[in-house]
C-alpha cells in the first residue's frame, strides 16, 4: 500500500541546520569602561578660551588655543595631530602622532602605532620646559573576546623604580564583561601592589559598571532615555583619603536648535552646567559654562569659541 496519509518517508524529512552562535565581541580597553557615563557630564570651564582648528591635509591638522583666566596668566597652546592611512574603525587610525605645546615650552606628546593586526603600542611623553616629567609605554593585545594590556610608567633602571599596570578584560556573554587591574610600583625602600576587579553589564538602553579593590570603589550607571536625553550616575570611594563622592549628570540634545546642554550635581554641593551652540553655516561653536560650589562658596564661569 502507498502512503495513504501523505506523509513523507522518514529519510526524506528535512534536517534542521545547527544554529550558529554569534562570536563574543571584544570588550575594548580597560580605560573605557566608564566612558559612556563620563561623556554625559560637563567639562570644567573657567575664563575665556578661543580655539582655531585648521585641517592642512587628510593626514595633518593643527589647532591654536588662547586661554585667559583670572586664576593665572594668559596661555597659548599649539596642538598638532598626524593620522596615517590604516583605519581600523571610525575612531582608530594608525599610526597617530599627537602633540601639544604651550607658551612656556612644555610638551605633551603621544604616539600610537599598530604592530600587528591585534597588537598595538602607545608611547606618552610629558615635559616641563626642558625637564622630563613622565614617560609611559603601553602594549595592548585585542583578541576575539578579550583584551590584555601592559603599561610601564617612568621606568628607571638606575634608580630601580618603575610603575607597572596590567589590565585584562574578558567577554563572558554578549552583555557581560569581567576583568581586573593590577598596579605594581617599586622604588628604593618602597614596594607595593593594588588589585582591582571590574565588571560591566550592557543592556539595550543602559550600561552598569563597577570597579572594586583595596584602593576603593568606582561605580557608574548610564541610561539613554531617547535620542535627546541621556543621564549618568557615578559613585566613587577612596579608602586612602577616606572620601566618597556621588554625582548625577545629564545630557540634553536639541537638534533643531543645534544645541547641547550638559549638567551635573554632586554630594559636595557642587552644581554646574555647560551649554554648547553651533552656528551653521559658519564653522563656529559657542560654549558657556558655570559651576558653583555651595560648600566652599566658590563660583567660576567660562566662555569659549571654537572655529573649525
Amino acid at each position: 500500500m502507498g502512503n495513504t496519509l501523505g506523509l513523507a518517508p522518514m529519510g526524506t524529512l528535512p534536517r534542521r541546520s545547527p544554529r550558529r552562535e554569534e562570536p563574543l565581541p571584544n570588550p575594548g580597553s580597560f580605560d573605557e569602561l566608564h566612558r559612556l557615563c563620563k561623556d554625559v557630564f560637563p567639562a570644567q570651564m573657567e575664563g575665556v578660551k578661543l580655539v582655531v582648528n585648521k585641517v592642512l591635509s587628510s593626514h595633518f591638522q593643527v589647532a591654536h588655543t588662547i586661554h585667559m583666566s583670572a586664576l593665572g596668566l594668559p596661555g597659548y597652546h599649539l596642538h598638532a595631530a598626524y593620522a596615517g592611512d590604516w583605519q581600523l574603525s571610525p575612531t582608530e587610525v594608525f599610526p597617530t602622532v599627537v602633540g601639544d605645546m604651550d607658551s612656556s615650552g612644555s610638551l605633551n606628546a603621544q604616539v600610537l602605532i599598530l604592530l600587528a593586526e591585534r597588537l598595538r603600542a602607545k608611547a606618552v611623553f610629558q615635559t616641563q620646559q626642558a625637564k622630563f616629567l613622565t614617560w609611559q609605554f603601553d602594549g595592548e593585545y585585542r583578541g576575539d573576546d578579550y583584551t590584555a594590556t601592559l603599561t610601564l610608567g617612568n621606568p628607571d633602571l638606575i634608580g630601580e623604580s618603575v610603575i607597572m599596570v596590567a589590565h585584562f578584560l574578558q567577554s563572558l556573554t554578549h552583555r557581560l564583561v569581567l576583568g581586573g587591574e593590577l598596579v605594581y610600583h617599586r622604588r628604593p625602600g618602597e614596594e607595593g601592589a593594588i588589585l582591582t576587579l571590574a565588571g560591566k553589564y550592557s543592556a539595550v538602553h543602559w550600561v552598569a559598571t563597577l570597579n572594586v579593590g583595596s584602593g576603593g570603589a568606582h561605580a557608574s550607571y548610564y541610561h539613554k532615555a531617547n535620542e535627546q536625553v541621556q543621564v549618568g550616575v557615578e559613585f566613587e570611594a577612596n579608602t586612602r583619603l577616606q572620601d566618597t563622592t556621588f554625582s548625577f549628570g545629564y545630557h540634553l540634545t536639541l537638534p533643531q536648535a543645534n544645541m547641547v546642554f550638559r549638567g551635573l550635581v554632586d554630594s559636595n554641593w557642587c552644581v554646574g552646567a555647560v551649554l554648547e551652540k553651533k552656528m551653521p553655516p559658519l564653522p563656529v561653536t559657542l560654549a558657556l559654562g558655570a559651576f558653583l560650589n555651595h560648600w566652599r562658596n566658590r563660583f567660576h564661569c567660562g566662555f569659549s569659541i571654537t572655529v573649525g
